[in-house]
Parts: C-alpha cells; structure tokens; sequence
C-alpha cells in the first residue's frame, strides 16, 4: 500500500465513521436504555387497604386519581393478579419516547461527543488494520475463503482490546440511571469510574472486555465472511458499485448482529453495573448471564435487538460503500 492509497483509505475510513456516529448514536442510546432496565420488583401480596402503590419505575399513570398524583419521576404499580404489576420501557419506540420525555431530542445524542473520541480513530485503525491483513499480511498465508474471517477477528480483538476503557465510559454515559438519579453526566461517570479504578486497580479499566469481545470477535468474523461473499455474488452477476457495497455491508451487518447479540446484552450490563451500588456483586460474566436468565428469562438477552439491528445495518452499509466509494474517488483524483 503507498502513501497516496493509504491516505485516500484513513479519508475515507474517517469520513464513513463520521456520518456513522452522527447519524447512529440515537438507536445506540436507546439499545443501551433497553439493555440496562432494571428488573421489576413483583410483591406477594397486596398491601393492605390499598389498590395502588408508589415506586420509581416507569409505568402507566392515568389509572386513578391516586396515580395522577404522582409526579413524572414516580409510577404506580396496580395490584393485579396476586401481583404488583409495573409497565417498564417496553420496546423501540417506547424508549424513544422516555428519551425524549426525560431529557430532550440531546438525550437521543448522548454520548456523541465520546463515541466520535472512540469510534472514528477506532473504526478508522480497524478498517486500515483489516485491509492490510487482508491483502498483505495474510494473503500469502491462507485460502482466499478463509483470509477475511481471520482478518477481521484479527483487526478487531486488536483494536477493541485498545479502545475498551473509552467504551466503558461511552456505556456508562448512555445507560438508564438508576432510580432516583438524574440522567448521568461525562463528569459523574468520569467521577465514578475514578473512584473505582483507584480502589479496584488499572485492570478495572478493562471491566466488560471479555463479553466485549465474545461479542465483537465473531461479530467481525461473520460480518466480512459474509461481506466479502455476497459482494462476489453480485460481481460474477456484473453488479459492481457503492450500491453493491452498501447492500452487502448491510446484509452481512444484519447478520451477525443476530448471532451476537445476547453478548452485547452481556457487555451492555457488564460495563453499566459501575454506576449501580452493586458494582461488585456479579464480577463474573458467566454469574451475571446466569442471573439474567434466572430473573429475567431468555428474552432479556435479546432486550435492544431492534434499534442495535436498525442500527447496524444501514452502519455497515454507510461505513464499507464510504470506505470503498470514496476510497476509490480520492484515488482517481
């Protein structure tokens, strides 16, 4: 690769993860909201003398004239059933909406500002690391079928394991707060993680990095196998173009945010656990998928399945049809 190539390459890697983080970080903090909830407290029985109760998680209010008398920040649990029945956030739009409601249309960019820190150098260094393995370093050493699955999960166990400390900030900054609290701010998670870096040691900083990478190593693995396939299907049809890139990313991004996704469940309430005072109760991940499954059922590890997929698949296709498109535009200018 010459230095013209590779400039006209870090251009297009940047440009592509710029307009990604701009026009993604929204359906990023609503997955990150879905993904961290906490689970609903269920009584055994009714409290006496009463049909209703206050809590503070997110519920239908307009129930009675006691609900409506509770503020905005409040919930009133109906009795129902044997059960004290609580309506959390329930789905995509639903979140949008809670977003929206509790801090403004700037809710839906929180953590903007960090993931351009983290995802435009990181996207960037991962695209050039896996262009290079995939054309130099590895090409001469493995089967042309077998070169973009390795490069990928070569390029990105490198650079996620580079950028996990920024991600652990990113999570904590777009995680639900928990009850009572106010949305948080870069400067109290910074505040936190601090603290708990001072009392817990540097490798604090690396909290979540093994589902991180349970997540993102076959994550890039699945994605470029996929990529690279179904862009050689459109070319032996004579198909070539940003367009087949765009559709291939997507396709492929789809994918393997299928496959991987109860891993960034995972890694989500991982890293989120830091800004909860139970910070300690679940260091190991395997614990904490157990909890999941035992207190929330199976389906929470698919909470935030639709905005992460609606995420990531016009992502892969703005990223790769940006990194080639324009790659090649620079080259020929």
């Amino acid at each position: 690769m010459n230095l013209n190539e590779f400039n006209a390459k870090f251009v297009a890697a940047a440009s592509g993860s710029t307009l990604t983080a701009l026009t993604m970080t929204p359906f990023d903090v609503v997955k990150t909201r879905l993904q961290t909830q906490q689970p609903l407290p269920v009584r055994a029985r009714p409290l006496p003398n009463v049909c209703c109760q206050p809590s503070n998680v997110q519920c239908v209010r307009q129930m009675s004239t006691f609900a409506r008398s509770f503020t905005a920040e409040q919930i009133v649990c109906v009795w129902d059933h044997g059960v004290f029945r609580a309506e959390p956030v329930s789905g995509f739009t639903d979140a949008v909406r809670h977003v929206w409601r509790a801090e403004g249309i700037r809710g839906l960019w929180k953590g903007v500002g960090t993931t351009l820190v983290i995802g435009v150098p990181s996207s960037t260094c991962y695209m050039l690391t896996y262009d290079y393995l995939l054309h130099s370093a590895l090409a001469p050493l493995l089967p042309a079928s077998l070169a973009p699955l390795c490069s990928g999960i070569l390029a990105r166990s490198t650079i996620t394991s580079i950028v996990s400390p920024l991600e652990l900030i990113r999570t904590n900054l777009q995680s639900t707060p928990n009850h009572g609290q106010s949305p948080h701010t870069l400067r109290s998670v910074l505040h936190s993680i601090h603290g708990l870096a001072r009392e817990n040691g540097i490798r604090f900083l690396w909290r979540g990095l093994g589902p991180t990478l349970w997540r993102d190593v076959p994550f890039s693995g699945i994605y470029w196998a996929g990529y690279e396939s179904t862009k050689n299907a459109f070319r032996q049809r004579g198909q070539t173009g940003a367009y087949v890139s765009f559709i291939s990313g997507s396709l492929s991004g789809i994918s393997a945010a299928l496959f991987t996704h109860p891993f960034d469940v995972l890694k989500t309430r991982r890293q989120a656990l830091i800004m909860s005072s139970s910070t300690n109760s679940q260091k190991s991940s395997v614990a904490l998928l157990a909890r999941i499954v035992q207190t929330e059922g199976t389906s929470a590890l698919f909470a935030g399945l639709l905005p992460r997929v609606a995420k990531i698949a016009p992502a892969c296709g703005i990223m790769i049809a940006s990194y080639e498109g324009l790659g090649k535009l620079l080259l020929k200018n």
